[in-house]
């Protein structure tokens, strides 16, 4: 339901309904959309993600129906590029995001290659692209006056190719994916970013996944918890609570690669369960650094 309202999805997918399961939207990946329009570069809107994000949480939460949670899919750009640093933080920002949605009230989905951390293609040449809507939109563009510069770095950050490349197994020749020719080129950092390198590396966003998806088996204040937002007003975090019972767990996410410090009330009665980076630590004021992700929880006795 891309375009759709609040409304209209508790309608269909509420739990009286009897209809849908649950509901992808689409409006917090429209964030980036310079005047609403795909093919126009902005910088993405932290606030406006999070006032989306936080209110369709909570909307859908008052109608008991659920949300299936999402940054990547096959038409979008990868999420590490769009919403994190690829270059500077790629595991930080990586893990980061994954905890934010994992964390979430619905069921997160795992799109290919998310779980490795790949990144955008960054193709140079137009004729590596193959979907059709990015070669129509370098034609339409050229015709506009843009130059075939500016239109590639359009579709590095916009193409839907981006999240197409073939799945890099190791860092063989087309990354193991097949002998023969793929549709596709792969993503040039391929060699590095692929899956065997991820099992080999302890730290890797691979293990991180697998830590996030433990977690939500085993525990059901992720699991069943109501949905409540924190930090509302802080234009570098997204911060939420997960509250069941006795139990609370709060997720603390630092958008951006600079450090921040938040005030958690009550942080001395929380203990930490997880963290991108090895080494954090909760006490006084919180200070986060780049793309740093905290998972907090507590059991009032």
């Amino acid at each position: 339901m891309s375009s759709t309202s609040i409304a209209n999805c508790t309608k269909y997918a509420g739990a009286d309904s009897h209809e849908l399961d649950m509901v992808f939207s689409f409006h917090h990946l429209k964030v980036d959309y310079k005047d609403q329009m795909k093919w126009e570069l902005m910088p993405f809107d932290f606030m406006e993600l999070k006032r989306i994000m936080n209110t369709w949480q909570i909307g859908m939460q008052e109608k008991n129906a659920w949300n299936a949670l999402f940054l990547n899919n096959h038409d979008q750009p990868r999420a590490l590029s769009r919403f994190g640093d690829d270059k500077k933080y790629p595991k930080q920002s990586a893990k980061m995001l994954a905890a934010l949605i994992h964390m979430m009230r619905g069921t997160p989905y795992v799109y290919e290659g998310e779980e490795i951390g790949m990144t955008n293609a960054y193709f140079t040449d137009i004729h590596q692209y193959v979907d059709v809507e990015s070669t129509n939109i370098y034609n339409i563009l050229l015709t506009q006056g843009k130059s075939k510069e500016e239109i590639l770095h359009i579709l590095q950050e916009r193409s839907r190719d981006n999240s197409r490349t073939p799945m890099p197994w190791n860092d063989t020749e087309n990354g193991g994916f097949t002998t023969g020719t793929p549709w596709l080129q792969l993503a040039g950092n391929y060699r590095q970013i692929n899956v065997e390198n991820a099992r080999k590396d302890p730290d890797s966003v691979f293990y991180y996944y697998q830590k996030l998806i433990r977690m939500r088996k085993e525990m059901k204040v992720i699991q069943d918890g109501t949905y409540v937002p924190m930090l509302e007003d802080d234009p570098s975090v997204f911060a939420y609570e997960r509250r069941l019972n006795e139990e609370s767990l709060i997720v603390i996410n630092n958008f951006y690669g600079k450090d921040v410090t938040v005030t958690v009330p009550d942080l001395h009665r929380y203990q930490l369960l997880l963290s991108n980076y090895p080494d954090s630590q909760i006490k006084g004021e919180l200070s986060l650094r780049p793309y740093e992700s905290l998972i907090l929880y507590r059991r009032n006795q």
